[in-house]
């Protein structure tokens, strides 16, 4: 599967049975027009090697997508949509805001 969307900041965590290192983030898909529920997927890029993404970059990811089921702080049942990504590219960086000139 393939999505495109704008990535949170990546976070190095490590899996607890091996102690490999594989990066983690948030990503919010775009579609074009107006979305009032859009769909947030997490990443695992399961290389232990910097995908060098900042928040907001807009990104593609190709990867396997898998429904990952857990216990919440509060003890309920809950869940995200996990993609376990082959490849995580950056295509573009933000737009810089600036400033617009007032009339005096």
């Amino acid at each position: 599967m393939q999505v495109f969307g704008n990535a949170t900041e990546p976070v190095r965590k490590e899996t607890k049975a091996g102690g490999k290192g594989y990066f983690e983030f948030r990503m919010c898909e775009s579609q074009r027009g107006s979305d009032a529920d859009p769909t947030w997927y997490t990443v695992r890029i399961m290389k232990d090697q910097d995908p060098g993404l900042k928040k907001g970059d807009f990104v593609k990811v190709t990867g396997k997508l898998k429904a990952d089921f857990y216990m919440s702080r509060e003890g309920k049942p809950t869940g995200t949509l996990l993609i376990i990504a082959f490849e995580a590219a950056k295509l573009a960086k933000p737009v810089a805001q600036t400033a617009t000139a007032t009339d005096e």
